[in-house]
């Protein structure tokens, strides 16, 4: 009896029996059930991969805090199955231990095993072995590779079995997904498409986890697996069996980015509007993707282009942070759907038309139960209607929740919750070693230097060129094309000031060229088109010139039909401006070379650090390409996270003490293509509809978790593969240097509610610091008509000239603090006819 007494209080402790009693999971056409009880649930996507151990019970947290019922990942099988058979489930790979957390902070776990994952993710999550094993080809009735898939799959799922993870034993995993998108691509696989569907989906029941089986963008998903929908908007999805629950497998609260390009953004008005409208008509499980984007730590991303940083401008950023408002503005909407769960699960809607561009959907049962959804999708203007003899406002693009069909609690364009000013605070490498001659802490620099070409043994050498991702099997991003030509001393531009030009053409991604080991250009693709020309002068002289071509892959391609055939590497090399014209390369004789020496030599990590002779110096050389540099440093002072500041290097890859903290690449978007000051949420959002960061660095910083930290002696390598300078490498610790809120008399406020006990009806500004900081500087307080935004607010023609004074006598000195909108701390008489808000900036320390 004890004993289960003790059972009984860790349930209660771990959110009221959620995980300790999932027990059996069945659905119907309204939603699932869990142990017999109809639930809505919100879900938010963490890739335990993307984020390291140490942060996973705090961005676990975070959503829970954020009012998420459910923890979604995909499970990441190149991640795991390193080869055939030999399986990784270490560090950021342990799956058992990140799914145990989710059940510990009593949430339900959403396992994605597909195992092809796509999500930008390098090659999609298949491993690179599976493409050479003879006669396979990815997603389609082709034995190879179905045998390969089941094996992942059971394996996976007997894990989770052993470990009592599936909800029948008592976990915390209610849905299980097999495959992934596939319904885009079918066209693709012809005939063998749908006898694949139907063996994945036999194949994934017949695993017997007691838990339904998912497929996403899958119309033809057959039963009992459920298909789901994954778009920016999902109100308007239908299952294909009428026994089967509307459920949400990925809403895009932002966007991913590519090297080069623009950085995406999707409002939280508009992030929120989507949800809204998918529980309104009939949603029962929704799953943001993603909520903590986290980073592509090493070579895992995909694309190809797929940036380091995979933040995605999600809820929680990259680094652990909420992004506010977009956290909080959420939180306060899954208050209001939860609020209206009993009426949404327990009645049928009926939908009211209140205008050309207006509609409500009511749960009414007849009895006290009552929720009501009011929807304007006029993009442009706002609407006054009348829904049971009361008039609401309702702005453009926008919905509001009423959980008693009388008093609106929130409404997805009005954005009452803390907004944050962030900023990456600049710290200079500090050394951990003491220079015995002047007694002081100096840097010191390990250089060691990269042949151009060739380095010990060649690899093989054949007339014309090879696939570069075939040739290297994906176990580099590096393979080396050498070849060299004879200079004639009569050539004319030997005489001139005119130098010949080379000309290469590649399938991609990017390249660097050589000639007599001087760097003559660099060249790449983009995320959008891969293949690209590279043409420039180059410096020969008489007689033997030798060529050394680095070409390089920037992730591999993730998704698409028959997407494991996408190559890369040259296809054309010519020299233009000889005196017998133009010299074609391309059949000639080419040596190669996989990798880089310091790659093979594991110099990045601690015990192959001593496998080369590095170069000591406190003057390490600047602008000089195939550039290794080591530096001994001290951990950055405090703990907030850090990012890595590479705007001053070209590109490469950089480890600490080991880890992969990935690819960095600076480059900048053209400043010449269309961006915006401000986005406008209103009408459907699409990737590009948002763009800012014209003429900026697509990826500056550059995350390095603080775990992987020692106080001292902390080995940073960097691998420079065109020129930088490493003497201004910093970190940058992650700060919120201030808080902003901005409400309106008019703005509904869910904790305020009538409907919620003791709601006061009465909107507030709510602040709150980081965790052991206070609220010590109110920089900005006005009430009346204050315009601008967070960080930059200012006074309009109405203000109450005590606005300060009633911020900082509720405000100063706390960590968080809530100050209503009334009489007693604002002149209310101000501007009379006019709705005031009130605009404050606060900063914690």
């Amino acid at each position: 009896m004890k004993i289960f007494f003790l059972f009984l209080l860790f349930c209660f402790f771990t959110s009221l029996f959620n995980s300790c009693f999932a027990g059996n999971v069945t659905y119907d056409r309204r939603s699932l059930i869990i142990d017999g009880q109809r639930k809505l649930l919100i879900s938010a996507a963490i890739h335990y991969p993307r984020s390291v151990p140490a942060m996973w019970p705090g961005l676990v947290q975070t959503a829970k805090e954020g009012g998420v019922d459910v923890i979604e990942s995909y499970v990441f099988w190149n991640g795991h199955e390193l080869s055939p058979g030999k399986y990784n489930f270490e560090g950021r790979y342990d799956l058992v231990k990140f799914v145990k957390i989710v059940q510990q902070a009593g949430m339900y776990m959403i396992l994605r095993i597909g195992p092809f994952v796509a999500a930008e993710w390098n090659f999609g999550g298949v491993p690179a072995w599976l493409h050479y094993v003879p006669g396979t080809v990815f997603r389609t009735d082709n034995e190879p590779f179905k045998y390969y898939m089941r094996n992942f799959t059971t394996f996976i799922v007997n894990l989770m079995k052993q470990e009592k993870l599936f909800a029948p034993q008592g976990g915390p995993i209610i849905l299980a997904q097999v495959e992934n998108e596939y319904g885009y691509y079918e066209k693709f696989y012809g005939e063998g498409a749908k006898r694949y569907v139907t063996w994945a989906a036999r194949m994934a029941v017949s695993q017997n986890i007691g838990v339904p089986w998912i497929m996403c963008q899958q119309d033809d998903a057959p039963d009992p697996v459920i298909n789901t929908c994954n778009s920016f908007y999902c109100d308007q999805f239908t299952p294909n069996s009428p026994n089967k629950p509307k459920i949400w497998t990925e809403n895009w609260p932002g966007w991913f980015k590519t090297f080069g390009a623009r950085d995406p953004h999707r409002p939280a008005e508009d992030v929120a509007f989507s949800v809204a409208r998918f529980f309104q008509k009939g949603g029962s499980v929704h799953n943001y993707y993603m909520y903590h984007g986290g980073t592509n730590f090493g070579r895992t991303s995909g694309g190809p282009f797929i940036t380091t940083s995979y933040d995605y401008e999600a809820p929680i950023d990259e680094y652990g942070l909420p992004r506010l408002p977009k956290w909080g503005h959420l939180k306060e909407l899954h208050k209001a759907i939860k609020l209206s769960e009993h009426a949404l699960l327990k009645s049928e809607p009926t939908t009211l038309s209140l205008g050309p561009s207006q509609e409500a959907d009511v749960y009414d049962d007849g009895s006290e139960v009552c929720a009501a959804f009011l929807a304007n999708l006029d993009d442009k203007t706002d609407k006054n209607v009348v829904f049971r003899n009361v008039s609401y406002h309702l702005p453009s693009w926008s919905v509001s929740i009423l959980p008693d069909c009388k008093n609106v609690v929130f409404n997805t364009a009005k954005v009452g919750s803390q907004a944050s000013l962030v900023e990456m605070m600049p710290e200079e490498l500090t050394p951990s070693v003491t220079s015995p001659s002047k007694g002081l802490k100096a840097l010191k620099w390990d250089v060691f230097v990269e042949n151009a070409g060739i380095w010990g043994v060649a690899d093989f050498a054949k007339n014309g060129f090879v696939d570069h991702i075939n040739t290297t099997k994906d176990t580099t991003d590096y393979l080396w094309y050498t070849t060299s030509i004879i200079v004639g001393e009569n050539e004319e531009f030997l005489k001139k000031a005119s130098h010949p030009v080379l000309l290469i053409e590649s399938k991609g991604h990017a390249l660097h060229a050589f000639v007599n080991q001087e760097l003559q250009g660099s060249a790449s693709g983009n995320g959008s088109h891969s293949p690209f020309k590279f043409e420039s002068p180059i410096s020969l002289k008489a007689g033997k010139n030798e060529i050394a071509l680095l070409s390089m892959t920037v992730g591999l391609q993730n998704a698409g039909g028959l997407y494991e055939w996408v190559g890369a590497g040259l296809t054309s090399v010519k020299i233009e401006g000889l005196k017998n014209g133009t010299m074609d390369l391309s059949m000639s004789r080419w040596t190669y070379k996989i990798g880089l020496q310091g790659e093979h030599l594991s110099i990045y990590k601690p015990d192959g650090l001593n496998s080369i002779n590095w170069v000591s110096t406190s003057e390490p050389p600047k602008n000089q390409p195939l550039t290794w540099y080591k530096v001994v440093v001290d951990s950055p002072s405090g703990n907030e996270p850090v990012g890595l500041d590479m705007i001053h290097m070209g590109k490469g890859l950089a480890w600490l003490n080991g880890e992969e903290i990935g690819r960095y690449w600076p480059i900048k978007s053209s400043e010449h293509e269309k961006c915006v000051e401000e986005c406008d949420y209103r009408g459907k959002f699409f990737p590009d509809k948002c763009l800012t960061g014209c003429g900026e660095p697509t990826q500056r910083w550059y995350h390095v978790p603080r775990s992987w930290f020692k106080p001292s002696g902390n080995i940073l390598v960097i691998f420079e593969e065109k020129g930088g300078d490493p003497t201004k490498i910093t970190f940058s610790k992650r700060k919120i240097s201030g808080l902003c809120s901005l409400i309106a008399e008019d703005f509904p406020m869910v904790d305020q509610a009538p409907v919620r006990k003791g709601g006061s009806g009465k909107s507030a500004a709510r602040l709150k610091c980081p965790k052991n900081t206070l609220i010590s500087n109110v920089k900005f307080a006005s009430f009346g008509n204050p315009t601008g935004k967070c960080g930059s607010y200012s006074m309009g023609e109405c203000h109450d000239p005590n606005s300060t004074l009633a911020v900082e006598k509720v405000c100063l000195g706390k960590n968080e603090c809530a100050i209503e909108l009334t009489e007693e701390n604002f002149d209310k008489g101000l501007c009379p006819g006019t709705t005031k808000r009130l605009a404050i900036e606060a900063v914690c320390s």
